[in-house]
């Protein structure tokens, strides 16, 4: 499950309603908005973003919190290391190749260390 799709799934059950009715709404399938909370879609388009948020009736903070983790949703991101110090391949390669072997604890530690270093 994607961060958006975690978040999408919280709001749309505290205002009681169901996939297919978001489905109906935005135009979309019933598989496509379960695909986008379980993380087998990629992030959705800022377009489709807007239209949830309208939907849900989300205002100011609340929707730029779900554009964020929109964009911070891909299932399968890609980082492009050139021109990068050996350091940052490391990292880059040791997170790719190890990610499955961390809980949520462990995830929860590097981010916290990661927004404290980037701000």
């Amino acid at each position: 499950m994607t961060p958006f799709g975690n978040k999408m799934r919280q709001l749309r059950a505290d205002k009681n309603v169901t996939q297919q009715q978001q489905a109906h709404y935005l135009g979309v399938s019933n598989a496509y908005i379960s695909a986008l909370e379980n993380g087998a879609r990629g992030k959705p388009s800022a377009v489709l973003v807007d239209q949830i948020c309208v939907w849900l009736g989300l205002i100011w903070d609340d929707a730029e919190e779900l554009k964020r983790l929109a964009a911070l949703s891909h299932p399968k991101p890609t980082i492009d290391v050139r021109k990068q110090t050996p350091d940052a391949v490391l990292l880059a390669n040791m997170l790719a190749q190890n990610i499955e072997r961390l809980d949520d604890n462990d995830c929860q530690i590097l981010l916290t260390a990661l927004e404290k270093r980037l701000g």
